[in-house]
C-alpha cells in the first residue's frame, strides 16, 4: 500500500484525502479546495495521524494563501493570520500540526516584502517539500528500524501509525513494512484501539493490502498474548514526544508498556524527530485531546451504552519515557536517557537546515 496509495495528495490546488473514516469497507477521497476543508477534514479525523495531519495543514496554508492571491500585501496578512489561526484550533495533542503551521509562517514571514503571488508561491511550495520530506523521513525511520523485530518475532501495535498516518510508508508501520521487505519472518498483532476503531479499521487494512501475516485482537487481549509468548517487540507510533522522552500515543499505549515491561519485552516508539517537543519538559505537558462521548457510546451509529451514562473519552495517554526502549528516527534509534540524545539530534538538524 505505501507504493501503491498515499493519504494525501496535492494536484492542481486541490488536496485529495484518502477518507479514513470509512475504510475499510469503502475506498473514498475527500477533496479540499479551501483552508475551511482541510481544517474540518483534520477535526472529523478523515485525516489523521501526526505527520499526516502536519502536512494536511500545510496545504489548508497553502489552500487559504492561492485564496488571496491578488489581494493587498496588508489584506492577505490579516487573512493568512486567520487561516493560521483556523488550522491551529484543530487538534491540540499532535505537535507535528503546529510544527508544519510554523515552517509554514516562516516561509510567508521570509517573503513579507515580496508580492503577494511570490509570498503565495513559497508557501505552496514549502507545503510541497513537507510532504516530500515526510515521505523520505519514514522510509528512513523504517530502514533505521529493522533490527528491533528479530526473526520469527510477534510485533504488537496499536492505533494506526502506517501509510495512512503519514504522508506515506508509515513510521511504526514503516518499520514493519521495512522488514517485511528485507526478508525478516514474523506476525504482526495490531490492536483494535478503541473507541476509534483505527487498528480494525485502518492498520488491519493495510496489512491485508501488502499480504503481511497478521492478527487482530482486541485491546484488553495484550497482556494475555505477552502472557502466552507471542510478542516479542511491541511498536507503537507518536502524536507529540517531550524532552525527557515521555511519549503522547493513542488512549491504550501506556497500558501496553506497563504489561511490556511485566513481561520483559521491549517497548519502542517509531516517529519523526518533528514530533519531539523540546518546549515540553515532561508528559505532565502534553495537551490531551478529548473527544465527543458518542464516540465511546455509539459504534458506526449504533447505540451500544445506555443514554445518559457519562463518558470520559481522552484521545491519548503518556507513556513515561523509563518504560521505553528506544526511539525510532530518521537519524537511528535514540536509546535512553533521551533528554541529551533528543536535543543533540534535533540541535543537528537544525544546524544542517540553516547551511542549506
Amino acid at each position: 500500500m505505501g507504493d501503491m496509495v498515499k493519504s494525501l495528495i496535492w494536484e492542481d490546488g486541490c488536496l485529495k484525502l484518502v477518507d479514513q473514516t470509512r475504510l475499510p469497507m469503502v475506498f473514498d477521497v475527500v477533496e479540499c479546495r479551501t483552508s475551511v476543508q482541510v481544517a474540518d477534514a483534520i477535526c472529523t479525523m478523515k485525516v489523521r495521524g501526526a505527520p499526516a495531519i502536519g502536512a494536511a495543514a500545510a496545504f489548508g496554508v497553502a489552500l487559504g494563501a492561492l485564496a488571496h492571491r491578488h489581494d493587498t500585501r496588508e489584506r492577505f496578512a490579516e487573512a493568512m493570520d486567520e487561516v493560521f489561526s483556523e488550522l491551529k484550533a484543530t487538534r491540540p495533542t499532535a505537535v507535528n500540526l503546529f510544527w508544519a503551521l510554523e515552517r509554514m509562517r516562516g516561509a510567508m514571514d521570509s517573503h513579507k516584502d515580496d508580492p503577494v503571488a511570490t509570498m503565495v508561491d513559497a508557501l505552496v511550495h514549502e507545503a510541497e517539500v513537507i510532504a516530500r520530506e515526510d515521505i523520505d523521513i519514514c522510509r528512513r525511520i523504517g530502514k533505521a528500524g529493522i533490527p528491533v523485530i528479530p526473526e520469527g518475532a510477534g510485533v504488537l501495535t496499536i492505533c494506526n501509525a502506517g501509510a495512512l498516518a503519514t504522508v506515506d510508508y508509515g513510521t511504526a508501520l514503516g518499520v514493519v513494512r521495512a522488514a517485511y521487505s528485507a526478508g525478516t519472518t514474523f506476525h504482526v498483532y495490531a490492536a483494535e484501539t478503541r473507541p476509534f476503531l483505527q487498528g480494525a479499521r485502518l492498520t488491519a487494512w493495510e496489512l491485508v493490502e501488502e499480504c503481511i501475516p497478521a492478527t487482530l485482537i482486541t485491546d484488553n487481549m495484550a497482556g494475555w498474548i505477552m502472557q502466552q509468548g507471542k510478542v516479542q517487540v511491541v511498536i507503537v507510533g507518536a502524536d507529540r514526544i517531550a524532552a525527557n522522552g515521555d511519549t503522547a500515543n493513542k488512549i491504550g499505549t501506556y497500558s501496553f508498556a506497563v504489561l511490556a515491561k511485566e513481561h520483559k519485552i521491549p517497548f519502542y516508539v517509531a516517529a519523526p524527530l518533528s514530533t519531539v517537543d523540546l518546549s515540553i519538559a515532561s508528559g505532565q505537558d502534553i495537551p490531551i485531546e478529548e473527544r465527543p462521548a458518542d464516540e465511546v457510546t455509539h459504534i458506526f451509529g449504533k447505540q451500544v451504552a445506555p443514554a445518559g451514562i457519562g463518558v470520559y473519552n481522552p484521545a491519548f495517554d503518556v507513556t513515561p519515557a523509563p518504560l521505553i526502549s528506544g526511539i525510532i528516527t530518521e537519524v537511528g534509534i535514540i536509546h535512553p536517557p533521551f533528554h541529551d540524545r533528543l536535543r543533540h539530534h534535533i540541535g543537528d538538524i537544525r544546524e544542517r537546515g540553516a547551511a542549506t
